[in-house]
């Protein structure tokens, strides 16, 4: 091995929990509390990606479930990342997050790549059953900072 090459992630974790407005006003709210986040710890997880992937959840959750019930949001940080749930009332399944659909997204259509880019660029996602709903989460990888110039 030439030099250091092992990255040892921080030991502490912080969460954050918050209601969200059952409206497209939720995705950009939504973006700025991650990236405020990620930001303000100095997080090592990518806060590109992690914006990215949270307004694709909670455009899904605003679109696909009914009612105007909230829709809430929850960030954790990690040693070796950070985790993004959003909730919402809907128990039913998000269509295929963890399976690829065997067709290609049509070019020229709007909608139909926020499930495959969260599969794309998270560490790992899923979803889970609530007491109210469903949750369903990403996972982004801790990145080791980069060697400054001496």
């Amino acid at each position: 091995m030439n030099g250091p090459a092992l990255y040892e992630p921080r030991s502490a974790s912080a969460s954050w929990r918050i209601a969200l407005p059952h409206s497209a006003a939720a995705v950009p709210v939504a973006r700025a509390l991650v990236r405020a986040a990620l930001t303000e710890l100095e997080h090592g997880a990518d806060c590109d990606t992690a914006e990215l992937l949270t307004a694709e959840l909670v455009a899904n959750a605003v679109e696909h479930t009914a009612g105007d019930a909230p829709i809430e949001l929850v960030v954790e940080l990690l040693p070796t990342g950070c985790q993004v749930e959003v909730h919402d009332p809907d128990p039913a399944p998000p269509g295929n997050l963890t399976r690829p659909d065997a067709r290609e997204p049509d070019p020229w259509q709007e909608h139909g790549r926020g499930l495959l880019l969260i599969r794309a660029l998270s560490s790992s996602c899923g979803h889970r059953p609530t007491g109210s709903g469903k949750a369903v989460w990403f996972r982004l990888s801790a990145v080791p900072p980069q060697r400054r110039p001496v």
